[in-house]
């Protein structure tokens, strides 16, 4: 029987990035998304601003009804609100984490910027060479 290092094959050095810095920005309409790849690892920051709406700003580079991507998401600053295709709606505010499965549109409230950190989802979100919204990987 074989036995595998986990830690050692999962993180073989230490690496430090800055949203400063990003290793990629996608901007759209009302926001932007700047992205660092973390030792494989896709960390998405958006900043969307008052009258940014997925299905204005994003559907029309995504191509589909609604956003197909799942998040995970720490939310820094601004209210967000969630439609499901379902039909339920609910507010992500600063301070909080979200699990959002795909098929949902989202709209920022009021006149704060939302900002949110996304650890999931956010590999192909806003890209003008994607089929659909965002397959995660």
């Amino acid at each position: 029987m074989r036995v595998i290092n986990l830690r050692r094959c999962a993180m073989d050095k230490a690496e430090v990035k800055s949203f400063g810095l990003p290793d990629e920005v996608r901007e759209f309409p009302h926001g932007r998304l700047e992205l660092l790849d973390v030792g494989g690892a896709i960390v998405g920051r958006a900043v969307l601003e008052p009258g940014w709406r997925w299905s204005t700003s994003v559907q029309p580079i995504a191509g589909t009804k609604s956003c197909e991507a799942p998040h995970f998401q720490y939310h820094v600053s601004g209210v967000l609100r969630i439609k499901m295709d379902d039909g339920s709606e609910f507010d992500c505010k600063p301070g909080e984490l979200s699990r959002i499965p795909p098929g949902h549109d989202a709209w920022v409230v009021g006149d704060e910027s939302v900002v949110i950190v996304d650890f999931q989802g956010m590999v192909n979100w806003a890209k003008h060479t994607d089929i659909g919204c965002n397959d995660s990987p």
